[in-house]
This record gives structure tokens, C-alpha cells and sequence, in this order.
């Protein structure tokens, strides 16, 4: 080879791995988050597990980017090792379906047929893309535009690629390299290491078939050498087991030693049938629609192997990393390996701020119970819920700030933003609940007790205010913003409650029914009361907003009181009626 066909070949290498790779990205964003939502999800069942697995490797064009969500779902809890198994045999078969769109980058033709060729299918793509790209409002136009310009610049480095190698076919040394090749062993070798070093097994099939386009390659060589592919494709899911637990430990495993463990047994039949039966078609020419169709059929025939033995599978990884299974917080699920994933980032982050308002609204109930029965066992249950829920802001904090730094679709960032504009909220009311619990603990310690009066008002306050958290919390979990509209005329009714209470009360210090202690700690509970109505307000509205595409706290709130619609009026009245002295 010349000079200029070994910067042609590299140049072609090059164009063809970054056109996959912006095709790729594109299918992400177009189809790739609701078949992560769904993988996750639905991934219930084993034959689930592979048809899913197939079905996400093939869209998003990457069986490494699935088999290393797949780890992030089992080190988060979300997913068994079980499941992962069948999920990551799924995406060693899907990931052959990126070579037989790369066949595509060998159509030709005279004529008509010319018509249908490789260069004026690039050159379509590339001007519809291009169009779509630049001049389309919509951004799923747009995305679907950068996918067409993915495919064109792949094909365009397929092209490249085989131009520039197709005078090798002639070349003695090159077919004395591929005859050494066709010994397994070597084959196999080179096909596990040239995989390892491009992190692609999509990519590594790309070179093939172009280098099968010189016509001097035969099954005899092809075939060991895709098997070795399918070995390497697992180097970068092994990278996934850095900081991971036990249980991801083992699903990142999973790939590896599934690929060895099929492809080495695929190896085995094959060549222990060939030395008995003697197979014919080992010298046939291979060219890149062969080269597509044989590693599809390994792949299937390495999952076939495979599936029947799961169970076994799963125990081998087992016992290749020893240890318990690693008990974590359920709560937390905050997985960096999903952040460039944000749709299951979103979701777990959802789910985390779920648990996070479970904790808080428990808080608040304990603290509660603490004002009528107080207990030290209580009052330390309090204080640990109100510190998990800190650790959870902090926790979510990060994680979302990490999240923002990725390209989001314009949902994706409303919904960050209204999941970091209520992680304050739910954080303040734990905070509340643990300065009621200490009201409480000081009623108890220096023997104070409320006037019958006082007594019977704490009492309503404290229902209206249990009302209002379930109300806000139940809304914000199950995402119903109809439950979330009742929230404003509750809060506005515990507003009025609270200054009458004030009032009633400096009306019986006046008349010396109540001490200035007991005055002390009525008017923090009032308070802690008041404020937490406030945030239970700030999480509906941030609810609200986010479902009228309305970002303005206040105008909305100031909207809302003035105009007071018949349905705030008939809930107000609702609640006055139900809360009232």
C-alpha cells in the first residue's frame, strides 16, 4: 500500500467510527429514552429480558451502551442479576444488526440501478439531513436530521475505506496475513484484541466487511475472527465494574463471560463438526452481505447456547465475585453511569425524590404524635428521618447539576427543574418536623401543658396541616395535578387559622390563661405549622407550572387569589367547613 491509500484507510476508519457514532447518538435521543424507560421496566421475564435487550441494541446501535445501563440498573437495585443476564444476551445478539446497515454503503449498479447506488444514497441522505438540520424548528426533525447526516458520513468512510484497501486483494502479503488468520486460535485473538482497542464491535464488523470487499477473504478466516469480535465487545462493560457494588460486580461480568463462554463453545462445535464432516463452503469467498448474514448467525447461535443456561450462568458470576449481596439505602438510585441517559436519570431521580417525601411526610407524622405522646425512641426517629432527607438533598443536588451539564430535550429540563425547585421544599419540612419534635421534647421536659382551649385549636391546625402534606406529597408522587389544585385553598384556609390562633392566644395571655412559656412554644408550632403549609403550596405550584409550561411562582399564586375561580371557592369552603374552631 501507497501512502495515500494508508491515510485513505485511516481517514476512512476515522469518518466511519464518528458518522456511527453521531448516528448513534441521534437514535438516543430520538427513540433511545423511551426504550430505556421501557428496558428497565419490562425486562421482567428472561425471553422479555433478550427480545428488549435485542431490541434497544439494535435502535441505539450499541451493545455496549445497553449492557452498561443494565449494570447501572443492578448496582442501583432496580434490576436482579438474573434479569441482567438475559438483557445482556440480548445486546450481543442485536448488536448485528449495524452490519447489514453497513451493507447498505455497498449497493451499485449501472443504469438504473445507478440510481439506487451507494454514492447517490450518501448524497441524498446527506442533503436531507443537512436540510433538516439546519432549517427544521422542531427538534425531533432536527435529531432525525443529524442521524441522516450520521449515516451519510459512514457511508462516505465505508466508501473511503474500501477504495482505499480494494487493491490489496492482489497483494501476496496480505493474503498470506488473512491465511494466518483462519487459524482459530490466532483469529480469535486478533479479533478479541482489534475489538478491545476500538471499543466497537460495530466497528470492528465495519472493517471486516470492507477488508471482505478485496475479495481474498473466506470463511475460513471470517469466521474466527468475528468470533474474537464477539469476545472484545465486552472490554468496555468491564470498565463499568469501577465503583461498583457486589451486585454490579456481577452483572458487568455477565458480558464477558457470556461472550467467552458462547463464542469459545460456538468454536468448539463448529471445528469439532468440521474435522468430522469436513465442511465444503470453508473456502468460499466472503463479501460484506456474507460477512453481515455469518455474524448474525453466530450471534444468534451463541444466545441459543446460551439461554438455556442462565441460571448457570448467573451462579458463575456468583462465584466469580464472591461477597454478599451489598445492602444500600433502597432510596437512593442515583447511578452515574445514567447520566448520559438522562430519561433514566430523570426517573431515578424521581424515584429517589419520591422516597425523599416519604421520609419527610413520616418525620412530620412522628413529630406530631410526639406533641400528645412523647418518647425519646420517637424523638430520635424524627431526628434520623430529618437527617436521611438532608442526605438526599445533597445527594439529588449533584446528581441533577450533573445532569444539566448534558444535552436535555426541553421536557427533560423542565422536569430537572421542577424536581430541584421542590428538593428544598420536602428538605424544609423535615426541618420543621424536627422543630416541632423539639417543641415537644421541651413541653415534655418542663411539664407544660396547653389550656383545654389551646389544646383543642392545636388539634384542628395539626389535622388541616396532616391534610395538606398528604395532599401536596400524595400529588407530587403520583403526578396528578388535579389533587395539586386543591393544595392553594388549603394553604390560604391554614393562613387564616394560624392568625386566628394568634389571636386567640394573646387574648388568653391577656386574660392570664396561658403563661408567656406556653406562649413560647404555641407560636412556634404556629409557625412550623404556617411554613410548612407554605412549601406544600411551593410543590403544587411547581407541579402546576411545569404542566402549563408557566414558570412565574408568583404571578401564578397572585392569579390564583385574585381571580379565586368557583372550584377554589367550593374547595375553600370545603376545607373551612372540615378545619374550622
Amino acid at each position: 500500500m501507497s501512502a495515500s491509500q494508508i491515510m485513505s484507510l485511516f481517514s476512512g476508519i476515522a469518518l466511519f467510527l464518528f458518522g456511527m457514532s453521531v448516528m448513534g447518538d441521534g437514535l438516543k435521543k430520538v427513540a433511545g429514552s423511551r426504550l430505556e424507560l421501557i428496558l428497565y421496566r419490562l425486562s421482567g421475564t428472561p425471553l422479555k429480558g433478550v427480545l428488549l435487550g435485542c431490541g434497544v441494541t439494535a435502535v441505539i446501535q450499541s451493545s455496549c451502551a445497553t449492557s452498561v445501563m443494565t449494570v447501572g440498573f443492578v448496582n442501583s437495585g432496580m434490576m436482579k442479576v438474573k434479569q441482567a443476564v438475559s438483557v445482556i444476551l440480548g445486546a450481543i445478539l442485536g448488536t448485528s444488526v449495524t452490519g447489514w446497515v453497513i451493507c447498505l454503503s455497498y449497493i451499485g449498479g449501472e443504469g438504473i440501478g445507478a440510481i439506487f447506488s451507494t454514492a447517490t444514497l450518501t448524497a441524498v441522505t446527506a442533503v436531507v439531513g443537512i436540510l433538516l438540520r439546519m432549517f427544521s424548528k422542531k427538534p425531533v426533525l432536527s435529531q432525525v436530521g443529524g442521524i441522516m447526516m450520521g449515516f451519510a458520513v459512514l457511508m462516505f468512510g465505508m466508501s473511503t475505506m474500501s477504495g482505499s484497501v480494494s487493491s490489496l486483494g492482489k497483494a501476496e502479503w496480505f493474503r498470506g496475513f488473512l491465511v494466518s488468520l483462519s487459524h482459530p486460535v490466532t483469529g480469535i485473538l486478533v479479533g478479541t484484541v482489534f475489538t478491545a482497542v476500538l471499543q466497537s464491535a460495530s466497528a470492528a464488523v465495519g472493517i471486516v466487511q470492507a477488508l471482505s470487499a478485496t475479495g481474498a477473504m473466506t470463511f475460513e478466516t471470517a469466521l474466527p475472527l468475528l468470533m474474537g469480535i464477539a469476545i472484545g465487545a465486552s472490554a468496555p462493560v468491564l470498565l463499568s465494574a469501577i465503583g461498583a457494588n457486589t451486585e454490579g460486580k456481577r452483572a458487568a461480568l455477565v458480558y464477558p463471560v457470556a461472550g467467552c463462554v458462547s463464542a469459545l463453545a460456538a468454536a468448539a462445535v463448529f471445528y469439532i463438526a468440521h474435522a468430522i464432516f469436513r465442511f465444503p463452503f470453508l473456502g468460499a469467498v466472503m463479501d460484506p452481505v456474507r460477512i453481515a448474514a455469518v455474524n448474525s448467525i453466530l450471534r444468534f447461535a451463541m444466545v441459543a447456547l446460551l439461554f438455556p443456561f442462565s441460571d448457570v450462568l448467573e451462579s458463575l458470576v456468583n462465584l466469580l465475585v464472591p461477597g454478599k449481596k451489598t445492602e444500600e439505602d433502597p432510596g437512593v438510585r442515583l447511578e452515574d453511569r445514567f447520566i448520559g441517559h438522562p430519561s433514566i436519570a430523570i426517573e431515578q431521580s424521581r424515584l429517589t425524590v419520591n422516597a425523599m417525601a416519604d421520609e419527610a411526610e413520616n418525620a412530620l407524622a412522628e413529630a406530631m404524635n410526639l406533641l400528645t405522646t412523647f418518647s425519646d425512641d420517637g424523638f430520635r426517629k424524627v431526628e434520623e428521618r430529618e437527617g436521611k432527607v438532608d442526605r438526599y438533598e445533597d445527594a439529588l443536588g449533584s446528581y441533577l447539576v450533573k445532569l444539566t451539564g448534558h444535552d436535555l430535550t426541553k421536557r427533560q429540563n423542565q422536569d430537572v427543574s421542577s424536581i430541584l425547585h421542590t428538593l428544598s421544599d420536602f428538605e424544609r419540612i423535615s426541618d420543621h418536623a424536627l422543630n416541632i419534635a423539639q417543641s415537644a421534647q421541651e413541653l415534655h421536659e418542663k411539664k407544660i401543658v396547653f389550656s383545654e382551649e389551646a389544646r383543642h385549636e392545636l388539634d384542628v391546625i395539626r389535622r388541616a396541616v396532616a391534610e395538606i402534606v398528604r395532599l401536596a406529597f400524595s400529588a407530587f408522587t403520583e403526578d396528578n395535578t388535579v389533587a395539586a389544585a386543591r393544595v392553594e385553598p388549603l394553604e390560604e384556609w391554614i393562613d387564616n387559622l394560624c392568625d386566628e390562633l394568634k389571636t386567640h392566644h394573646v387574648e388568653r395571655l391577656q386574660k392570664g390563661l396561658c403563661t408567656i412559656h406556653q406562649g413560647f412554644v404555641f407560636n412556634d408550632l404556629l409557625t412550623d405549622f404556617e411554613r410548612i403549609s407554605d412549601h406544600c403550596s411551593n410543590i403544587a405550584v411547581a407541579m402546576i407550572e411545569l404542566e402549563e409550561d408557566v414558570f412565574d411562582t408568583h404571578e401564578y399564586l397572585n392569579q390564583v387569589k385574585e381571580k379565586r375561580s368557583a372550584d377554589f371557592e367550593r374547595v375553600f369552603e370545603d376545607y373551612q367547613a372540615r378545619f374550622s374552631l
